[in-house]
């Protein structure tokens, strides 16, 4: 049984965001030791997820778990996500398909949150 993992993200017009996602994905598989992971879009950016979970399987995968690089439960995670993942279901019908959480919820968030804010009152104190 082989793993791939897909970080799922919205996409955008501006090249340079759909990039950070990559690259994002790369340092997932890297510190993660994770042999199988792939980027994939909504829209705007490629691959979709349909070319993801295919370039996984052309891998060897045979369970795939989809994680949204999305900050909070909507449309896109509650109604689009699954739509598609029933369809690549359908095509894929040996592979399992798991789709965690958003990240919403997760107490790292906060962490970072904690980080942001020690940035921003730092800078406060060396403008005074």
């Amino acid at each position: 049984m082989k793993t791939g993992l897909v970080v799922f993200a919205h996409g955008s017009r501006i090249e340079s965001a759909n990039e950070s996602v990559r690259i994002t994905a790369a340092a997932l598989a890297r510190e993660g030791s994770y042999e199988l992971v792939e980027a994939a879009f909504l829209e705007l950016g490629t691959p979709d997820l349909a070319k993801a979970i295919g370039i996984l399987v052309k891998q060897g995968a045979n369970r795939i778990a989809v994680i949204p690089y999305f900050l909070t439960p909507g449309l896109h995670v509650d109604e689009d996500l699954p739509r598609i993942v029933d369809g690549i279901s359908r095509i894929y019908n040996g592979v399992k398909i798991y789709v965690t959480a958003p990240l919403d919820g997760h107490p790292a968030l906060v962490r970072v949150l904690l980080d942001r804010a020690r940035e921003a009152v730092e800078s406060f104190r060396g403008g005074e």
